[in-house]
């Protein structure tokens, strides 16, 4: 994975960008129940934030089928 020529294949590019989708929604989420004691809820750059992230998993899953090109 280290070689000087290594690219990224769409399919490797869809996994991570499913990972990174699911890794910012939890935090997201884990934030609002943390501060719990706070205004509570969720506000609207939170919602707009899980809706990036949720957009983010989407494009991940939309380059998985293209397989092994070169992204």
């Amino acid at each position: 994975m280290l070689r000087q020529n290594f690219s990224f294949t769409k399919r490797q590019l869809g996994y991570l960008l499913i990972g990174l989708g699911i890794i910012a929604f939890v935090g997201i989420i884990s934030v609002d129940i943390i501060r719990a004691g706070g205004e509570g809820g969720i506000g609207p750059a939170q919602r707009i934030a899980l809706a990036l992230a949720g957009l983010l998993v989407l494009l991940g899953i939309s380059l998985i089928p293209l397989g092994d090109r070169l992204a």
